[in-house]
């Protein structure tokens, strides 16, 4: 197995309001520099408006800033969108396009992700790809084709493993308390990168870091990311308190 540098990612979600991100940010900051050796990446991704609490908060503690989504132009007549370049331009060094909630509630496309993606490489981010199946997907035997298509239909020309992390994200288990076993998740993970040596060669598939982004938590984190083709883990709910997001970070030690 090719070394990958684990990166443990903060989704928050619309949660929290400012006084709270700075607080958990100051949390997780002083966390990390009390153990900068750690070996794993650290990023938070908190809502738009306190990008920049959050920015200063995090000032050099070695854990990065991203966001939840951005808009595939650069600027333009987008009414509520945000460009990758002005994320970019406010500290962000990634970002998470594609998450099932963004597919859902605002029917986004493989094609839109993959326009989204090419523009946060265009201005220099990190694109976190998210792909997963929904229960009645899984149910009816169709999880490793469902993740092949999306992530076929997400990844732009150019994509590679500097610029571009895939998140495994079985619907089923987001918020829901619901795991895939470690069984499961290897399972697709090992799928996926078989499909990415399909798409951008060996080399690069090799490289590439897949992310679970299911229900991961303290509980379960280190049986998780011990698998051969888990990368670390796109956090949700565990990622709001200080102690577990830091607890799920140090099984990367």
């Amino acid at each position: 197995m090719m070394s990958r540098r684990p990166l443990i990612a903060g989704n928050w979600k619309m949660n929290g309001l400012l006084a709270d991100a700075i607080a958990l940010a100051e949390g997780v900051a002083a966390k990390r520099k009390s153990q900068p050796d750690l070996a794993c990446d650290m990023l938070v991704c908190p809502p738009f408006p306190l990008l920049g609490a959050v920015a200063a908060a995090l000032a050099g503690s070695g854990v990065a800033l991203g966001a939840q989504d951005c808009h595939a132009k650069v600027s333009g007549a987008h009414t509520g969108d945000t460009s990758p370049a002005l994320l970019k331009d406010v500290g962000c060094s990634a970002v998470i396009l594609g998450h099932s909630e963004r597919r859902t509630d605002h029917a986004e496309t493989d094609a839109q992700v993959k326009a989204k993606a090419a523009a946060a490489h265009a201005a220099g981010l990190l694109a976190i790809v998210c792909i997963g199946e929904t229960l009645a997907q899984r149910d009816a035997g169709q999880t490793i084709d469902i993740n092949k298509s999306q992530l076929k239909g997400s990844l732009p020309e150019g994509a590679n493993a500097d610029n571009t992390v895939i998140a495994y994200e079985p619907v089923w288990a987001i918020g829901t308390g619901r795991v895939a076993t470690p069984e499961q998740a290897q399972e697709v993970h090992a799928a996926i990168r078989a499909e990415l040596v399909k798409l951008i060669g060996e080399s690069e598939a090799g490289k590439m870091r897949i992310l679970y982004g299911g229900s991961m938590k303290p509980e379960n984190a280190a049986q998780l990311i011990a698998l051969p083709d888990v990368d670390g883990g796109l956090i949700g709910g565990a990622a709001l308190k200080v102690e577990d997001f830091w607890a799920i970070a140090r099984n990367c030690a």
